[in-house]
């Protein structure tokens, strides 16, 4: 059985999102949410991945490279918030953790797991949809999608 590029993919980048938190909180700087800025090249990395496979297997389409390549994104998403209610649950099973993370980075108060993951959720879709746009723009530029479907 072969998995899809976009499995793959989203699993690719599911693993270095997860490595590099883990590594921020391994050192100490997960309290410093700039840095958390930085996943975004692990995930234009893992969305170029998708792009230059489907290039490689004479896929030239825009619409079939975006929709790939948001379907690699959505599956990264997705199991990075399931890794992270996981990892929150077992390892960090007080609040006080989860209330650091909303301070510093999206809600302030007292978010849930649930709650919290949903927001990253949202916030993390909208991330990589936008990542999809400029990144197929940046494709579309150097005329690699012979149509439009």
């Amino acid at each position: 059985m072969k998995l899809s590029k976009e499995l793959i993919n989203g699993f690719v980048m599911f693993l270095g999102i997860g490595i590099y938190f883990l590594l921020m909180e391994a050192l100490g700087l997960s309290q410093y949410y700039i840095l958390r800025i930085f996943n975004v090249l692990i995930v234009i990395y893992a969305l170029n991945k998708t792009i230059n496979s489907n290039l490689k297997e004479g896929i030239t389409g825009y619409m079939q490279n975006i929709t790939s390549t948001a379907l690699t994104g959505f599956i990264g998403i997705s199991l990075g918030i399931i890794g992270l209610i996981v990892y929150l649950n077992i390892f960090k099973e007080n609040t006080y953790y989860i209330n650091n993370l909303s301070e510093a980075f999206l809600f302030g108060g007292n978010p849930t797991i649930a709650e919290y993951s949903f927001g990253l959720f949202i916030e993390g879709i909208a991330s990589v949809m936008m990542v999809v746009f400029i990144n197929m723009q940046y494709w579309r530029t150097k005329n690699v999608f012979l149509s439009e479907s």
